[in-house]
């Protein structure tokens, strides 16, 4: 575990908050996932749900794929944050396109099933096939 999580960690284990004394919050999209992984290995419930919360709010191309791609989502049962993801691949036919031609979907379709994706996105009226 990096220093930064844990100490994000421990931080919220003492404070029950992941900001500072200014109100401001801490860690980036990477610290959310990395911390996301440490709150569900240590059962810390509370924080694993504002992970998963921050994560839903800071979705973009680059990092949707990247947070299916590290499986967060099924690994670590987040059933609102894959949807949060798949959602946002549907959005638009530009945006799946987007996010197909990451080096992140490359891992996605390495971890998940393609089937599986396929039948995600198709629910949400989206389609790999016209990509």
């Amino acid at each position: 575990m990096e220093p930064m999580v844990f100490e994000l960690l421990l931080h919220f284990i003492y404070t029950d908050s992941l900001t500072d004394d200014n109100g401001q919050a801490y860690g980036t999209t990477a610290v959310m996932q990395h911390l996301l992984v440490a709150a569900d290995r240590y059962g810390v419930d509370k924080l694993k749900q504002v992970c998963d919360m921050k994560l839903c709010t800071s979705l973009d191309v680059e990092t949707v794929a990247t947070t299916l791609a590290l499986a967060l989502a099924e690994q670590h049962h987040c059933p609102l944050l894959r949807e949060a993801c798949v959602t946002f691949m549907a959005s638009s036919r530009k945006v799946l396109a987007d996010v197909v031609a990451t080096d992140g979907f490359k891992h996605l379709t390495a971890s998940i099933p393609l089937e599986n994706l396929s039948d995600s996105l198709s629910k949400q009226g989206a389609s790999l096939s016209k990509v």
